[in-house]
């Protein structure tokens, strides 16, 4: 499996942990996702890709 193929896995099962252990939570968090602005939801969208593009240029 390529280092793309691994990392879209571990992706997957961190993704996966919220709905398996605490499906009420998730559900919660989603709801107040859905009440923030386009903007906010963005803001939060760019620093996730940042700070992943961080830890992938710190690891190689």
């Amino acid at each position: 499996m390529s280092v793309v193929g691994v990392a879209i896995a571990l992706m997957l099962v961190f993704e996966g942990l919220m709905p398996l252990m605490a499906p009420k939570a998730w559900r919660q968090m989603f709801s107040k996702l859905s009440e923030l602005s386009d903007g906010q939801i963005r803001f939060f969208g760019l620093i996730a890709v940042l700070v992943g593009a961080l830890l992938f240029w710190l690891q190689s």
